[in-house]
């Protein structure tokens, strides 16, 4: 993924430009610090990060989530593409152990 000014050229996207940028952090973490990490593991840095989440009072709608999703892969080469689907499996609990 590309970046720009120190942000993710992702967050750039049309489809995410309404919503707030201290938002959008949060699937950007998600997605570069989820690599490699197999069900256990990602479920351990799951937990602090949604902690974290509800503590800043950062709420995301189904559509939000969704939009920022399309936009981070819009920006993915095929193997990052391939790191997101692990990583989404793997936070909806689909992922093997």
């Amino acid at each position: 993924m590309e970046t720009t000014n120190n942000r993710p050229a992702w967050m750039d996207d049309d489809e995410v430009k309404n919503i707030d940028p201290k938002k959008l952090d949060f699937p950007g973490k998600l997605f570069a610090e989820g690599k490699g990490k197999n069900q256990k593991e990602m479920m351990a840095f799951l937990m602090p990060m949604m902690r974290k989440a509800k503590q800043e009072h950062l709420t995301f709608t189904p559509q939000e989530m969704q939009a920022a999703i399309n936009a981070i892969k819009r920006q993915s080469t095929e193997e990052e593409l391939k790191q997101i689907d692990k990583i989404l499996a793997k936070a909806a609990g689909g992922g093997k152990k």
